[in-house]
């Protein structure tokens, strides 16, 4: 049977439809990535007893998302959390520099409580701060921010255990999982590690 030639033109109208769609959606796809592609995250744990959610969730949301993580800490080797994981340091708190990256995250847990005092992790958080860069903590180590001067006037949150280190900074605490204030965001503890993460993503694109 001879098809008429006007049924030849639906048939290639509905495929050149199909590719066009295709191609929609993966140029969203692809504009999507390319927001995030090329971005540099140093995230700064404490080298014992770092929180192993708190690191490794928003790790692995950063890389899905193209974006290049680079581990930091007080000393070199491996750095072994709280519940048992490994993390390799890619650079000391004194070899990190702001203008190689795009944000720092600040990563909590029991090791990270005895050091929030340590000098060079504040002024880390204050050279990030004013180079611009998206300057970020979670669970306690919001209290380095505090202690660095960067949360005066501003809204933010952290592990109930460190409020008063926010309020004597001058932050306006607020009790909830993630606060967003301009370039600093913070968050209150494991439970709001992926929407942390998330938070970071948003800010970056």
């Amino acid at each position: 049977m001879i098809i008429p030639k006007y049924k030849y033109v639906i048939i290639l109208s509905i495929i050149l439809l199909l590719v066009i769609v295709s191609w929609w959606f993966f140029s969203q796809r692809q504009s999507k990535n390319m927001t995030t592609t090329n971005k540099k995250i140093l995230m700064v744990i404490a080298p014992l007893d770092f929180r192993d959610s708190e690191y490794f969730t928003p790790k692995k949301i950063f890389e899905e998302a193209g974006i290049e993580v680079k581990t930091a800490s007080i000393q070199s080797g491996v750095a072994r959390g709280a519940d048992g994981g490994e993390a390799k340091i890619d650079l000391t708190i004194s070899d990190a520099d702001p203008t190689k990256f795009d944000a720092i995250a600040f990563i909590g847990g029991p090791g990270m409580a005895k050091i929030v005092g340590d000098e060079s992790l504040q002024i880390l958080a204050k050279k990030f701060f004013q180079a611009d860069k998206l300057t970020t903590a979670i669970c306690v180590a919001p209290a380095i921010l505090a202690r660095a001067g960067v949360l005066r006037g501003l809204e933010a949150t952290s592990f109930p255990d460190v409020r008063a280190d926010l309020e004597a900074g001058g932050a306006a605490y607020l009790d909830q999982a993630v606060v967003e204030s301009g370039k600093i965001i913070t968050a209150n503890g494991p439970a709001a590690a992926s929407d942390y993460a998330d938070a970071i993503l948003r800010n970056l694109k």
